[in-house]
């Protein structure tokens, strides 16, 4: 991963298996904000935050309007879809394996087009992460890009992300499958050792239908044990072809 300072233009924003970024021109504020003890005094210097009880939000997405098949009117007009979003973070180039990355599942709330504008423009606001039933269960939304968007056709014999130390809190994925054929899984491994065959599975999406853009998110028990070091991997079934991106967020509290 390189460091230093980036631009806007160094992001990617993927949502739902499709990559919006054509159609982009911002997106934020990125926010985690943890809710305020509620039995604690008014006049207490410093008030209490409820671990995990965090509000998410990736703001609002705005765009330009695009009519084409899947353009960003086609796939993302209307409100009231869940939709699972990976804003990936290139640091001074295209996001690369390993960069950060900010994700979560979010409520698309509406979709509103300025006419006046040329060219149109279009702004997609999205709910916190608390408006959602049955959502994740880690105040996590940062983590590891540990596959930058690419074209898979073979498993992955590489060392892994060095994460410093093996913890035991647990941690989710989230995957971006963009085309492909066939079926496959996608899968998080880690290992104590960082040599290809000391990788084990960690999370996997189970064998899924490549031949049409989805994503999705599994997650681990809050006392699951990740080792130190975590790399992508994808097992082929009939697929010989597999165009996605993966994330790991690691939990730490």
């Amino acid at each position: 991963m390189t460091t230093g300072r980036t631009t806007l233009d160094k992001s990617r924003i993927y949502v739902d298996g499709y990559d919006m970024s054509g159609y982009s021109r911002s997106f934020g504020p990125l926010s985690c904000v943890f809710a305020e003890g509620v039995d604690d005094a008014v006049t207490l210097p410093v008030k209490a935050t409820l671990l995990d009880q965090a509000e998410i939000s990736i703001g609002s997405l705005n765009g330009l309007f695009d009519n084409s098949a899947n353009g960003i009117h086609a796939l993302m007009k209307g409100a009231g879809v869940k939709r699972n979003v990976m804003v990936a973070l290139g640091i001074q180039a295209a996001p690369a394996n390993n960069d950060p990355v900010f994700c979560g599942a979010f409520e698309q709330l509406g979709y509103y087009g300025d006419p006046a504008n040329n060219p149109v423009y279009v702004t997609i606001p999205f709910g916190g992460t608390g408006q959602l039933a049955g959502n994740i269960n880690y105040a996590q939304p940062w983590g590891s890009l540990l596959l930058a968007k690419a074209t898979k056709t073979a498993a992955n014999s590489a060392t892994g992300l060095d994460q410093l130390a093996a913890t035991t809190k647990g941690g989710w994925m989230m995957y971006q499958l963009f085309a492909g054929n066939g079926t496959a899984s996608l899968k998080v491994q880690h290992a104590s050792t960082n040599s290809d065959g000391s990788f084990s599975d960690l999370l996997s999406s189970g064998s899924i239908d490549c031949s049409n853009p989805t994503s999705g998110i599994v997650q681990l028990a809050k006392t699951a044990t990740v080792n130190r070091y975590v790399r992508w991997q994808i097992a082929l079934g009939t697929a010989t072809t597999v165009t996605l991106a993966i994330s790991f967020h690691r939990n730490y509290k």
